[in-house]
């Protein structure tokens, strides 16, 4: 599925077994891109790299859990140069297999290590675009999201905190649910209704109708 929100084209790649998202975002008519969360499946992404003759500047992690990562070796075999990027406070996970999740699951999944760490209110420039890095805590304690905004539009690469009609778990190891609410109203809930979210699993939304639906967080939460 691909999406045109300003210029900025976001295209997702959908890969087994957990059914997360990879996006590649670009600027139309440019054919430099970024890479967000290279799940699972790492040949789909690079057909579609190939497919829309895209050359990617970087790699974004939204956080360091198994089908974020899992990708980021075949990427940094091909493009060896390009940065790997990830929040500080995940970057230990991209090397240690019983942090990011794959041990528990029977399996070992590792990443090439961190070539740049990113903290809260810090930007990151790639492929003609800038993403803002937000800290958004409670599903992993050093999960970020990358906010792109341009001639009054935004759009959230969001990762596994918000999801269209969901959130992301709190039962993780370093998981809390009141960070993740907290991240959730302080950090989502703060930008324009009509910020698009791309979340790590599932379809895109809106700021704007989850903060009025989200039956975890929105207006009328039950929980």
């Amino acid at each position: 599925m691909s999406n045109v929100a300003s210029n900025l084209m976001v295209h997702a790649v959908v890969s087994r077994p957990f059914s997360e998202n990879t996006y590649l975002a670009y600027l139309s008519g440019r054919s430099e891109c970024v890479v967000i969360d290279p799940g699972f499946e790492p040949q789909l992404i690079l057909d579609e790299i190939a497919n829309r003759r895209l050359t990617p500047q970087a790699i974004l992690c939204t956080h360091g859990h198994l089908d974020h990562i899992a990708g980021n070796e075949a990427l940094k075999r091909c493009w060896p140069n390009i940065p790997l990027v990830i929040g500080r406070g995940d970057a230990y996970k991209l090397t240690d297999a019983n942090a990011n999740l794959s041990l528990p699951y029977g399996f070992e999944v590792l990443s090439p290590p961190a070539d740049v760490e990113l903290s809260e209110g810090e930007a990151f420039r790639a492929a003609g675009c800038t993403f803002e890095v937000l800290e958004t805590p409670g599903h992993s304690a050093g999960h970020v999201i990358f906010v792109w905004k341009e001639n009054a539009r935004t759009i959230i690469f969001g990762g596994d905190v918000l999801f269209a009609g969901g959130v992301g778990r709190w039962d993780t190891p370093d998981g809390c649910w009141e960070d993740l609410e907290r991240s959730i109203h302080e950090k989502f809930f703060t930008l324009p209704d009509d910020a698009m979210i791309y979340p790590g699993h599932g379809e895109s939304t809106t700021v704007g109708e989850e903060r009025r639906f989200n039956p975890y967080v929105g207006r009328n939460a039950s929980r």
